[in-house]
């Protein structure tokens, strides 16, 4: 059962996060003529995971600035060092990481959200692809979905790497579009192995993949 109480934002992080949205899907629209299809495959209620492909620093607003509903994010300890950048996603809700991976802090508290019905954006990859193609996914998102019961979320993307590959300083404003597929449910991932539900959510992301690729050639 979601406690609804938990879900509630305090004020100021709801609006700030809600500017923040606005201002990102702006300038994707202006500067990178940023669309999305699939947003109906994004439930309007209830813990989800969506899992991304991973092609550059401009992932996590790409990801998270069409949907409707508030995102988690998990991000580096070390970036909440800097006094700018930290109190930004201190205020977006991320969730710090070690730099090794989730441990055991980052995996309870990820849990937590995903329990109060929140939605956590998740890159499986597990870092920035170095060539543009989607690379092997990591398993640490299944103990997640399965702990916390929540479906997955397919998501793929093109035209970030394009515009801030990996080493890259200044992103250059190429088209990007963003395709969100139809989610594994938790019961299935009850009923699959891990190296199963790997392979279809490979399949997943890979079919939303290509279609953005479709979307942007047209």
């Amino acid at each position: 059962m979601v406690d609804s109480k938990a879900t509630r934002k305090p004020v100021m992080r709801f609006l700030f996060y809600t500017v923040f949205r606005y201002l990102f899907r702006l300038a994707g629209l202006l500067l990178f003529k940023y669309h999305c299809q699939g947003r109906h495959h994004l439930p309007a209620a209830g813990g989800a995971i969506i899992c991304a492909n991973h092609q550059s620093h401009l992932d996590p607003p790409l990801v998270g600035m069409a949907p409707s509903r508030h995102c988690i994010y998990l991000a580096r300890k070390s970036l909440f060092k800097n006094p700018v950048f930290g109190f930004i996603i201190s205020m977006l809700d991320a969730i710090p990481l070690n730099r090794d991976g989730m441990g055991i802090e980052g995996i309870k508290a990820t849990l937590r959200k995903l329990r109060a019905g929140e939605t956590v954006v998740m890159f499986p990859e597990g870092t920035r692809t170095k060539t543009g193609e989607l690379q092997t996914l990591k398993s640490g998102f299944i103990t997640l979905a399965r702990r916390a019961k929540v479906p997955l979320i397919p998501c793929g993307f093109v035209g970030a790497y394009d515009c801030l590959p990996r080493g890259g300083k200044l992103p250059q404003f190429e088209r990007i579009r963003c395709v969100y597929g139809p989610p594994i449910t938790s019961q299935q991932i009850a009923e699959m192995s891990d190296d199963q539900l790997i392979e279809l959510l490979t399949i997943r992301m890979c079919a939303c993949i290509r279609r953005a690729e479709i979307s942007r050639a047209n």
